[in-house]
């Protein structure tokens, strides 16, 4: 019987790591856990609450009274808040841009922490964020982080919204231009690759591709072990 292992993916947002990370989850027969949804969950609600991002005594108290977990159905993983439904109303730009400066918060990545290292307990689990292989799970068996150009993940976010929003492509090259500003110069667990992460450029494989040159390494470990 192979061993479970704790698989992480990194990357900037529009680099493919949602439909590469599941991808990989279900050929593995691993759980899935999106943990920029968690971000988005909290960012949600302190909107909703009308709390600044930049308030930490309310986000703390706001964080005490959350009840994220994720639950199954045909179509993959949704996030719940207690009894709700909110993933559809995470996936906006608006949300998406508040989700990037709730994550700078330290009372924020506190809470999220140990939501996320619970999950991870069990093994079994890829995991999709921006600091999985650097902070969360500094000790992950197998890391990796996936980029493109800004351009090439732009193109890919706006065709994934065009459903739900009527934003232009110039606005979401704007909106993640700064996104990968913020995410990258915040002095918390700031978006880089962990030193030993196994870095793939996106752009140069279909999805399917990227999952068989993560299974290649995974392959690779299991034979180690």
């Amino acid at each position: 019987m192979k061993p479970k292992w704790v698989i992480t993916i990194d990357g900037p947002a529009g680099a493919g790591k949602t439909t590469v990370s599941r991808a990989l989850a279900e050929r593995l027969g691993y759980r899935y856990i999106d943990t920029g949804a968690l971000y988005r969950g909290v960012a949600l609600a302190a909107r909703n609450a009308n709390i600044a991002m930049d308030d930490d005594a309310a986000l703390a108290a706001l964080c005490a009274r959350q009840e994220l977990r994720f639950m199954r159905d045909d179509a993959g993983c949704r996030l719940y808040n207690g009894d709700e439904d909110i993933e559809d109303k995470i996936r906006t730009p608006e949300i998406s841009m508040l989700a990037s400066a709730i994550s700078a918060r330290a009372v924020v990545r506190r809470y999220l922490l140990e939501v996320q290292r619970r999950f991870g307990r069990e093994k079994g689990a890829v995991f999709e964020g921006r600091d999985m292989g650097t902070v969360v799970f500094p000790d992950a068996d197998v890391k990796f982080f996936l980029d493109a150009p800004l351009s090439v993940r732009a193109r890919r976010r706006h065709l994934e919204l065009a459903d739900r929003c009527d934003q232009t492509l110039e606005g979401v090259l704007k909106d993640m231009q700064l996104r990968d500003h913020n995410d990258q110069t915040r002095e918390l667990a700031p978006l880089k690759p962990a030193a030993d992460a196994i870095v793939i450029p996106s752009e140069r494989y279909t999805p399917e591709g990227v999952v068989e040159r993560m299974l290649q390494e995974i392959e690779t470990l299991d034979d180690r072990s």
